[in-house]
């Protein structure tokens, strides 16, 4: 796979979305930033991504089934949309470039943006999934059967994941769940690496970590070359990489105007500005 199917998809799927020039997105925390990663969006769209999201809601209330449902539901997914079945299809050649299988005993996902990704890897590979739930209890889906899961003796687990961040969902949950089991996460797998040290924190637990594509000056280039983004927003998207904090405190410091804008704006951009300044977030 070259990376320039891997962007296009991101691009196309709004998976991977950058602002406008001087307009900044306002997160969650109360910062701002110049882009936005849905990696679950390469499902195909937004709309059929958020409407997996409602489906395994749905389903994890029978956890024992789940898995088992929601493959069903993603191949028919795989069957009949291009992007999802070339980031699939993608993703396992990856594997396999990069990871010695025959040391792989089992593939796993955590809930629930992995399963997007881990189910039809384990089943392409030919490996039982573990299926993970946020409070750490497990399923083992095994041809074609899911039984709850015990010990695993040791087993080798490759993890596939949407995103990595800084690793804290590996930390707080995928890991401790897999030693709960008695057996070790060896290597993860994730569609996109953020940069932002969740790699190397993964290297502490001596779990190798394979990404198809890192958010970092090499994409932002080749995003640039292939007319997805334009001067102005790759050279905030240069100084954001290099230092989030730093460059979002001078833009708001070149742009006094933006917060006012954002206090007089819809209601969940509002909250966020109050958020920002309540805080003294960029003080």
């Amino acid at each position: 796979m070259s990376d320039e199917k891997l962007i296009n998809w991101l691009f196309e799927t709004n998976a991977f979305r950058v602002c406008p020039e001087n307009e900044p997105f306002w997160y969650t925390s109360g910062t701002i930033g110049p882009y936005y990663i849905n990696t679950h969006f390469l499902y195909g769209s937004e709309s059929s991504a958020l409407e997996l999201l409602r489906t395994i809601d749905d389903l994890k209330q029978d956890r024992l089934r789940c898995p088992e449902r929601l493959l069903a539901v993603m191949e028919e997914r795989y069957a009949g949309n291009t992007v999802y079945r070339g980031v699939i299809d993608s993703l396992l050649d990856f594997i396999k470039d990069n990871v010695d299988t025959d040391t792989v005993d089992y593939v796993s996902g955590g809930e629930r943006r992995d399963w997007f990704f881990s189910l039809l890897a384990a089943k392409g590979l030919g490996k039982p999934h573990l299926t993970i739930y946020k409070d750490l209890s497990a399923v083992i889906t095994e041809n074609g059967a899911t039984r709850a899961a015990d010990s695993i003796n040791g087993a080798r687990v490759l993890h596939i994941a949407d995103l990595i961040t800084e690793a804290s969902s590996y930390e707080r949950a995928w890991i401790p769940a897999i030693k709960n089991l008695c057996g070790r996460m060896t290597c993860t797998v994730v569609i996109v690496d953020r940069m932002q040290g969740g790699s190397g924190v993964l290297e502490k637990h001596e779990v190798r970590t394979f990404a198809m594509v890192s958010i970092g000056k090499s994409f932002f280039d080749k995003a640039l070359e292939m007319g997805r983004i334009n001067h102005a927003q790759y050279d905030m998207l240069l100084k954001y990489a290099s230092d989030p904090h730093g460059s979002m405190k001078a833009f708001l410091e070149e742009h006094p105007w933006f917060i006012e804008k954002a206090l007089n704006s819809d209601e969940r951009t509002r909250e966020r500005a109050r958020h920002c300044i309540e805080n003294g977030i960029y003080r």
